[in-house]
């Protein structure tokens, strides 16, 4: 006993609740000590429930650790707490009010409160102003009906449960049906309740007044493509080398221009390899409908061409885009118009030719392409940026001085007719890989064991992606240069034939695509710094566009006399605070005779007594000067 008021039990809850976990036998005196206290301070609380209580939000903490060492004694220790949170939750201190509900959500982790109630009376307090309590509310209520249903669905409790929540959605607390709803949408979404009963409370939300509770009632039966978007990008992760592999790789060597300019193509190529086909639409009224808005004095023509150029793509008839093409070029590419006008046109045009390129034809294609020597830098370079993107596409609808230096990308480039499918019997890259031997013995006949072996390390050892495989790639491409194109086709179809690929395999053969691409040699005389990395790769194809695309100059055009000189004298507005402050008192009085002879021309005073005495002054005479100047002029400026 000694021992214990050593320790200082009673005022020591922590330890005590410590002790009686250990041993609940041993300090039962000690417990109903703190129960009677917890009993004394209930009925101190019931006078003025809104006063704070830290002592009283101790012991129902301190009850709720040990309530299932005493189940006989706190059995209805869970049903006092429900009716003081009932009772006065409204006018409860925050901090207290929350104890309460973590006390009640911990006898319920313990089993030791049925969770219909407790989850019916969770849902009266989501009427209570408190944002932390709801969302802590929110959380609980979500998981433990996760839990509840966790091994088998407890159809009583759930109809139990959805019946008081269809209520909810009709209570006029805007905020506590619109938890209810987001509770009943969670839970659908993780397959808890996703039932025809559910569903059919949700749609009640799609007639509530509160707009919050429409907007997400509708939104639930609208979708999202969030977790589409998510597979999507996982899948892109996994088919092959990520953004950051190939920071690392061109981070690691020396910082130089070259290699930066090097790093943002790959990283356009990698962009471009990740674009995953999507679902096309299909509305072929609304191209000619937006013809008629595609004039140079049309109000946000810019917006106008960004939404052709998106709505386009390759499985859009070409006689149904040509016409859509040849209103561009006759209301924008003339030189009538300015060169603005005259980029903006030829811009839109690379871009619904970089989605639809059955859209234009060569003769077109090579008569835009005369504009690379255009007097106007910004058509110029709009004009090179088409001529790149064909290089790429399909360099044969170019004329020969166009079509650059050839490279194996641009020699197997073509554009495919409408409805066309290029079909290989080899996988094209599959050469960076090594044919597999079929086994004599130790495997079965169709080399299942051989091509199931990765390259990783038998010993389960971890081996450096970023440092290893993909530089051997990298090298593999390199050496592959130099061999004939026939014989890298030769032998990707011995490599696509022999052996079973893994997502390995895939990795580094999209590796070496990309690491194509990027060493393709420059056209000959091609200035490469001059060409931006956005028009050589189409603005990104398969992405959304931005009125960047569409209104992109080069050169700032040249501003004319009336903003040069506004801009002249917005620069002059503060002059004034720089100014040596003149100090008169008669503004209307003449000059001094000493101003005066500060402005007189010293071809007139030169020969003043003056002028010849100062230069003979000694030292002595000029710091007396000084002194006296530096005096008259600090009290002129006071």
């Amino acid at each position: 006993m000694s021992g214990r008021l050593g320790n200082k039990l009673p005022n020591n809850l922590p330890q005590l609740q410590n002790l009686i976990k250990r041993d609940p036998g041993s300090y039962i005196e000690e417990f109903l000590q703190q129960y009677r206290h917890y009993q004394s301070n209930v009925q101190i609380f019931k006078l003025q429930p809104n006063k704070a209580n830290k002592e009283l939000s101790d012991l129902v903490m301190f009850l709720a650790q040990v309530g299932h060492c005493y189940v006989e004694h706190l059995s209805t220790f869970p049903q006092e707490l429900t009716e003081l949170l009932l009772g006065h939750h409204t006018v409860l201190e925050p901090d207290l009010r929350m104890m309460f509900c973590k006390a009640l959500i911990l006898l319920r982790n313990k089993d030791l409160i049925n969770p219909t109630g407790l989850l019916e009376l969770f849902f009266e307090l989501l009427r209570c102003h408190d944002k932390l309590l709801r969302k802590t509310l929110y959380t609980h209520i979500v998981a433990d009906i996760k839990n509840i249903n966790a091994k088998h669905k407890n159809n009583k409790v759930n109809t139990t449960l959805q019946n008081f929540m269809y209520t909810m959605l009709r209570d006029s607390n805007p905020i506590a049906a619109k938890i209810s709803l987001d509770v009943m949408v969670e839970l659908y979404k993780r397959n808890i309740w996703n039932d025809a009963k559910t569903v059919n409370v949700i749609t009640t939300a799609c007639f509530s007044k509160v707009a919050k509770i429409l907007v997400a009632g509708l939104k639930f039966f609208l979708g999202k493509d969030e977790d589409e978007k998510k597979d999507s990008d996982s899948e892109s992760e996994d088919d092959g080398p990520s953004a950051r592999d190939l920071m690392v790789r061109y981070s690691t060597g020396k910082k130089t221009s070259k290699n930066k300019k090097k790093m943002e193509k790959a990283m356009k190529v990698l962009k471009k390899h990740k674009t995953k086909k999507k679902v096309e639409l299909f509305l072929f009224n609304f191209y000619p409908f937006i013809q008629r808005f595609i004039q140079p004095h049309q109000r946000e023509v810019t917006k106008i061409l960004l939404c052709a150029a998106q709505s386009s793509h390759p499985l859009v008839p070409p006689e149904t885009m040509e016409p859509l093409i040849m209103t561009i070029v006759n209301n924008f590419v003339t030189d009538r118009n300015s060169g603005e006008v005259m980029t903006v046109g030829l811009n839109a045009i690379k871009e619904v030719a970089a989605r639809c390129p059955l859209a234009i034809s060569e003769e077109l294609l090579r008569d835009l392409a005369l504009y690379k020597t255009h007097k106007d830098k910004n058509v110029m370079m709009s004009a090179r940026g088409l001529i790149q993107l064909f290089r790429s596409l399909g360099p044969q609808m170019l004329h020969k001085r166009d079509r650059g230096r050839p490279t194996e990308s641009s020699a197997e480039a073509r554009i495919l007719n409408y409805g066309e499918l290029e079909a290989k019997d080899y996988i094209p890259g599959a050469e960076v890989l090594e044919v597999v031997e079929t086994p004599k013995e130790g495997g079965d006949e169709d080399g299942w064991e051989e091509a199931s072996i990765s390259d990783d390390d038998e010993d389960g050892e971890w081996v450096d992606v970023h440092h290893s495989s993909d530089e051997e790639t990298v090298a593999m491409v390199e050496k592959l240069q130099s061999i004939p194109v026939e014989d890298r086709k030769a032998k990707a179809a011995e490599v696509s034939s022999s052996r079973l690929l893994t997502q390995e395999d895939f990795k580094k053969i999209r590796l070496a695509q990309i690491a194509k691409e990027v060493n393709n040699a420059p056209g000959k005389g091609q200035k490469r710094g001059n060409v931006d990395l956005d028009q050589e790769e189409g603005g990104g194809r398969g992405e959304l566009l931005s009125l960047k695309n569409i209104e992109m100059l080069h050169k700032k055009p040249k501003a004319d006399k009336e903003s040069r000189l506004a801009t002249a004298q917005a620069g002059r507005s503060d002059r004034k605070d720089f100014v040596r402050k003149h100090h008169k008192l008669n503004p209307f009085a003449s000059t001094s005779n000493n101003e005066k002879k500060r402005h007189k021309n010293f071809m007139m005073m030169r020969h003043s007594e003056g002028v010849r005495t100062k230069s003979k002054r000694s030292f002595r005479d000029k710091q007396i000067a000084l002194r006296d100047a530096l005096i008259k002029r600090k009290k002129q400026y006071k």
